[in-house]
């Protein structure tokens, strides 16, 4: 499956149990938030994120937290420090960019921060067989 480009499909590279169970639970989460919901009478996909985002302030901060764990688990799964730091620049870009009414929002859900994240941490992980 591809989302703005993005592969979000059920193929894990070569790791570990523990790696393989928190990349999987990583990727259904950045699906939820980011691709979840088709657009009707379009191919377009927008999640929770999106959608939360339309409440101002609080919707933006909690998704960027939310947005974080996905990076908390990726340090988890040993992903190297430049691939962290690239995909703590997603969610703040992403985060500061929703700030801004409806722009913003257009954005957020075509940017797709979380699903970019997830397809860093596959290509890290599998960039090391």
């Amino acid at each position: 499956m591809v989302h703005a480009g993005i592969y979000t499909g059920d193929v894990l590279p070569p790791v570990g149990a523990d790696v393989a169970r928190r990349l999987r639970r990583v990727k259904r989460l950045a699906w939820v938030l980011d691709a979840a919901f088709r657009v009707p009478g379009t191919r377009f996909r927008v999640g929770l994120d999106a959608v939360i985002g339309l409440f101002p302030g609080v919707g933006n901060a909690v998704m960027g937290l939310v947005s974080l764990y996905i990076i908390w688990e990726a340090w988890r799964m040993g992903v190297s420090g430049g691939v962290l730091a690239r995909m703590v620049a997603n969610v703040v870009l992403e985060t500061a960019v929703d700030t801004v009414p409806v722009a913003g929002d257009m954005f957020d859900a075509v940017f797709k921060a979380n699903l970019r994240n997830v397809a860093l941490i596959e290509r890290d992980l599998t960039g090391r067989r």
